[in-house]
């Protein structure tokens, strides 16, 4: 991490107070093409609406959401641990909406970001983390590097912000827990 940044884990009433600058970052990635459950135009009340029921979720602790802050006090990315699992998966959490608005690329966003959201999950207790991303996708060459395992592939899995149909590639991270 860069001495010009800090990630930081935002509160329910920290991603109310933000929703401008969160719901910037979801648009600039999903209008720059990334795959992130949203179609483009994305518009800003989509956006919006969607970073409150965040915030619901964050107060209900059923996730975390942690934020990459600038010096100046500005958010550049976010990513999601989300806890809330079915009971006999107390040990494992999922990881979504790894966003970094396109001013913040390429300067380990994406690495300081998941190094935290990791040590988080293993604050919690947590040894196994799944998640999925398009495949093909810069984010899954992203998550290889980090070390994480590729399970497999599921075909016309969903659609691309622009329409076409892509598969996901589902990955799992086991975490040394203490």
């Amino acid at each position: 991490m860069t001495s010009s940044t800090r990630v930081i884990s935002l509160s329910h009433h920290d991603i109310l107070q933000r929703l401008p600058a969160l719901t910037e970052i979801l648009v600039d990635c999903v209008h720059g093409g990334a795959s992130v459950s949203f179609m483009q135009p994305l518009h800003l009340d989509t956006a919006t609406a969607f970073w409150q029921k965040v915030a619901q979720s964050v107060a209900a602790r059923e996730r975390v959401v942690l934020a990459v802050e600038q010096a100046d006090g500005s958010l550049v990315g976010t990513v999601q641990l989300i806890t809330d699992l079915p009971e006999n998966q107390p040990h494992r959490a999922d990881v979504a909406e790894l966003l970094v608005h396109s001013r913040g690329r390429r300067q380990g966003i994406a690495g300081q970001l998941m190094t935290a959201l990791e040590q988080e999950a293993v604050r919690q207790g947590k040894s196994v983390l799944v998640l999925d991303t398009a495949t093909g996708s810069g984010a899954e060459s992203f998550y290889q590097r980090c070390g994480w395992q590729k399970v497999g592939e599921i075909p016309r899995y969903a659609l691309m912000p622009d329409g076409k149909m892509t598969a996901t590639s589902v990955f799992y991270k086991f975490l040394e827990n203490p």
